[in-house]
């Protein structure tokens, strides 16, 4: 089963791309696109997550990891679902012991509306804090301890970004105490000024979280400032990597030189350069030693330093 929360529409038994109630979903294995007929209560799907996410000797004291995946824009469901199913199966190969769950916010299914889903991403973010985080931290028990981490891809940075600084705007969810543990964001289509320690923008976000770690792409052509869905929208971190001013809590992990080297693997996928990440064996191991966060990360072996005082993907 996979384990969906979504704030889309409904229209004729099916999802569309308008902002809707929250609905629960869970998931059969064998079905490609998520139905409203995969609706179960909010209690019952929190419940079997949480189970899912523990892990641990059963007569110490437990713990539990969720991962929350926020797919980018111009996603289709059937494209989120598959890419959610991509990280789950490649982290448990590597010995990953807790649970995916995914935020699946409404976005068309059309690449030239990058300036509606960008809209629409900003009215419906604040819900993945206010129905899914603060719903997991409220679950914290003595004889369990829930770490939830955050993967989002592309615009999902955004929506990740957006969601921290609404919430702590709103009394009645700034009021709860809330925290993730890991923030990885992955071809964040985000301004890299914006994730400076001094602006306003992101300091809910580093607030609220105790590691960011951004992986990014030079080559990567969506989030070129030639791409005509994207002109007058500044450099962003998922390509030329966090600002100098970015805090102390936050990291990036330089991938051009490793995906240069591994490119022709991601030869046959749609804009490999944005989307690789899903796909690679030594990116995924790099972000369980980030969920576990048992070694210094510096000390990854995934990683090197570089000559500009960050680090890079290796092999």
């Amino acid at each position: 089963m996979d384990y969906v929360f979504c704030v889309r529409s409904t229209r004729n038994g099916a999802f569309g791309s308008d902002a809707g109630p929250t609905k629960f979903l869970k998931i059969p294995a064998n079905v490609r696109r998520p139905d409203p007929a995969h609706r179960i209560t909010k209690s019952d799907w929190f419940r079997e997550v949480t189970e899912l996410s523990r892990h641990g000797p059963q007569n110490e004291m437990p713990v539990g990891d969720v991962l929350l995946y926020v797919h980018g824009f111009n996603t289709p469901q059937e494209v989120m679902l598959e890419r959610h199913r991509l990280l789950r199966a490649g982290l448990e190969e590597l010995g990953y012991e807790g649970a995916v769950a995914s935020f699946d916010w409404p976005c068309a299914d059309n690449a030239l509306n990058y300036l509606k889903d960008r809209t629409t991403a900003k009215l419906t973010a604040l819900r993945l804090v206010s129905e899914g985080i603060t719903s997991f931290a409220a679950l914290q028990r003595p004889d369990c301890r829930i770490n939830v981490h955050i993967l989002a891809h592309s615009m999902g940075a955004y929506v990740v970004r957006e969601a921290f600084d609404d919430a702590d705007d709103r009394p009645a969810v700034a009021a709860r105490a809330w925290s993730v543990s890991q923030v990885m964001l992955i071809s964040g289509d985000i301004s890299d000024s914006s994730m400076a320690a001094s602006n306003p923008k992101s300091s809910s976000l580093y607030r609220h979280c105790v590691r960011l770690t951004n992986y990014y792409n030079p080559f990567d052509e969506i989030l070129s400032l030639s791409n005509i869905k994207r002109v007058g929208v500044a450099q962003r971190a998922g390509r030329i990597g966090l600002p100098d001013g970015a805090p102390d809590k936050a990291v990036d992990v330089y991938c051009g030189e490793y995906y240069k080297t591994h490119r022709a693997r991601f030869a046959g996928l749609t804009f490999p350069t944005h989307t690789w990440y899903f796909h690679d064996r030594r990116l995924m191991e790099d972000m369980l030693f980030t969920i576990r966060g048992d070694i210094d990360r510096n000390e990854f072996p995934t990683r090197r330093p570089t000559d500009r005082g960050n680090l890079a993907l290796h092999d």
